[in-house]
């Protein structure tokens, strides 16, 4: 409750100074420096940007509609508030125009209807048809900040001459009136998230909504070069500042693999049943080797072979859940995972098995691939949150991995039926696997298709090896 009291104060302390200073003139004191606005201004456009560039990228990597439009308000936000910064007069222009003077403005409004939006309950269809055209609206908002940039910076109709301040409050205040809307609507939805999760996340985007809510009102009514009119300046930079600030304290908690904007994912996200395609490899004898051997070789060895798995999982877009000693655990979802983790197993193989300062004596990978259902959420552990798939499948995997032989990949019947005939594999038959009462059906797989001589050669020299 003492952070919800803070929170408030901080938030209706600006709007009290802004009445405090139009109220009394005298305070109003004007203060005209060009290159304190440009990199006022340019630093909030920074700041906006990274935090709209990670939001993104983990929309992207999470398939979370909501953080994606929140991220998308931060980006828009940035694009507008740099080209303000950019127009300031003796910058890039010698005088003023319209284009820098209601740039904030337009880009405010922008960044609030993709923050209503992202506080609407989007339906999992909506949500997947925001995830499924962010490319389109990624195009459309840096379509719109390059048209503002070639007419303002251009000083091209009808941004070529400036706007006196009071013909400019009308309109303004129309923009602030919508925005205000939007931004209000925003900051329930997400002090609402706040009081359900408690998160210091949502609570600060919760406080960059209504900080931005109160710039456009101070954008509208303020006094240009007073100090009435550099405050609007300084709430975007606090909120901004607000929501950056959280995340690296959130980043700091949880360590660099963190969810940093867990806080903010639908519910959808943090727990859902998908049918993915897991991978499990680890090194055959690894325990034995490891005993007998100095600790920095095992740790060569470790790296040379990770540094080698890593871009091949990667390359098929497979996501490293977990790394443990010498095993690897990893997760393919969406369209052809099934294809993309055989793919990776092999390649995996092929990879590790051409390091070039491998020694013949280095324990293989074995590898196992299975595909089903599972839950893929958070799986909060204490002092660290990570997306895992769990289920039978996730255990299955696990236990044909343990079948396989140095230098195989072993996958499940699951996995085989959805590779169709251009796989070439040795049927293992039913396989009895601890933990489950009936056996399950396995294959060796060799090579797919697009692969198949070079990997019935390559597996074939793998199998020569390991009886040698």
């Amino acid at each position: 409750m003492r952070r919800v009291g803070l929170t408030a104060l901080l938030l209706a302390l600006p709007l009290a100074g802004l009445f405090l200073l139009l109220g009394v003139p005298d305070l109003d004191v004007s203060w005209e420096q060009q290159p304190s606005h440009f990199w006022l201004v340019l630093v909030s456009a920074l700041l906006s940007f990274l935090l709209g560039f990670l939001m993104a990228e983990a929309a992207a990597r999470r398939g979370d509609a909501r953080v994606l439009l929140v991220g998308l308000a931060f980006l828009s936000g940035s694009g507008f508030l740099a080209l303000h910064a950019l127009a300031t007069p003796g910058v890039l222009l010698s005088g003023k125009n319209a284009g820098f003077q209601i740039a904030s403005a337009i880009g405010l409004l922008i960044a609030s209807g993709f923050a209503a939006a992202s506080a609407l309950p989007l339906g999992e269809g909506a949500a997947s048809a925001v995830l499924r055209e962010r490319r389109l609206l990624f195009a459309s908002v840096g379509a719109a900040i390059a048209v503002w940039a070639v007419l303002a910076l251009g000083t091209l109709p009808p941004l070529d001459e400036p706007i006196t301040p009071e013909a400019a409050r009308g309109p303004l205040l129309l923009l602030w009136a919508l925005g205000g809307v939007f931004y209000g609507y925003a900051a329930f939805r997400y002090a609402r998230l706040w009081v359900r999760r408690r998160a210091p996340v949502a609570l600060a985007v919760t406080s960059a909504w209504v900080l931005l809510a109160e710039a456009m009102l101070a954008i509208a009514i303020s006094r240009n070069w007073h100090v009435s009119w550099w405050e609007w300046h300084l709430l975007m930079l606090l909120a901004f500042g607000l929501v950056a600030r959280s995340v690296w304290a959130e980043w700091k908690r949880e360590g660099s693999s963190a969810e940093v904007f867990a806080d903010l994912y639908e519910e959808r996200t943090l727990g859902r049943r998908e049918y993915v395609t897991v991978l499990f490899a680890d090194l055959q004898a690894f325990t034995t080797f490891a005993e007998r051997t100095p600790p920095d070789e095992v740790r060569t060895m470790l790296n040379a072979y990770f540094s080698a798995a890593a871009p091949v999982l990667q390359e098929e877009n497979g996501e490293i859940v977990q790394t443990v000693g010498d095993a690897i655990f990893a997760v393919f979802r969406g369209e052809g995972h099934e294809a993309r983790a055989a793919r990776a197993g092999l390649g995996l193989q092929a990879a590790c098995a051409a390091v070039p300062d491998r020694r013949p004596d280095w324990p293989q990978f074995r590898v196992g691939v299975n595909s089903g259902e599972a839950h893929v959420g958070l799986v909060q552990a204490p002092g660290a949150k990570s997306f895992t798939p769990t289920g039978d499948v996730v255990n299955t995997g696990a236990r044909l991995e343990q079948q396989a032989r140095a230098g195989e990949v072993v996958i499940a019947e699951t996995t085989r039926s959805a590779l169709g005939s251009g796989a070439v594999v040795d049927d293992l038959g039913p396989l009895p696997v601890k933990g489950k009462e009936q056996p399950v059906r396995a294959f060796v797989l060799r090579s797919l298709a697009a692969d198949r001589g070079e990997g019935d050669e390559r597996l074939q020299d793998q199998d020569a090896e390991g009886e040698g």
